[in-house]
């Protein structure tokens, strides 16, 4: 039953209802049915608030409160998404192995005429891959659904030497800005 102060999640990504769960901030899911594309060139952040405010507006009714978000990987200025086969998966990690990426989430918190976007970025460095692992990886189902065709929180994990930022925020949703801006809203993490 959604209530006045229920939270909508514009995503059906499993990880994000997840987070949510972890702080305790009940929720209806209502994925967003976008077409996650740029209308020009953006840089990472202006994509990802692009998108989070795209699919904010997409579920939003009277008086819900909306949370949606958009995560990409950004290397060299350029934007990777999620991986369409192995084959660009495969690439992705030729890509990403031994250097520092960043990992952009775009935030919106949506109820009626009051709107919030922000963008919360975490860089990832990468050990130097060998291609035994890549191949193996590629073959598991764990990097089809996630922006640069991995993810930290499973196998992918096992590439990871360094962080520098939110670890939530690579796993979809930086839940500790998101639980501070909630409140605003009148939503409260539970610790019960």
């Amino acid at each position: 039953m959604i209530t006045q102060h229920s939270l909508i999640l514009a995503s059906a990504s499993p990880r994000r209802t997840e987070l949510l769960r972890q702080i305790g901030v009940p929720h209806v899911i209502r994925p967003a049915d976008v077409l996650e594309e740029a209308p020009y060139p953006m840089s990472a952040d202006e994509y990802v608030m692009y998108l989070s405010r795209k699919k904010a507006r997409a579920v939003a009714k009277s008086g819900e409160i909306v949370l949606a978000a958009d995560t990409v990987v950004a290397l060299d200025r350029h934007i990777l998404e999620k991986p369409v086969d192995q084959a660009a998966a495969l690439e992705m990690l030729r890509q990403l192995s031994g250097r520092t990426h960043e990992v952009v989430t775009g935030v919106t918190l949506l109820q009626d005429e009051r709107e919030e976007t922000f963008t919360i970025t975490t860089k990832v460095r990468f050990c130097d891959i060998p291609e035994s692992w890549m191949l193996a990886y590629v073959a598991t189902e764990e990097p089809y659904d996630k922006a640069g065709g991995y993810g930290i929180q499973g196998k992918g994990g096992l590439f990871v030497e360094a962080i520098d930022g939110d670890y939530y925020n690579v796993v979809g949703l930086p839940i500790n800005p998101i639980s501070r801006r909630l409140e605003t809203f009148g939503i409260k993490p539970m610790f019960a």
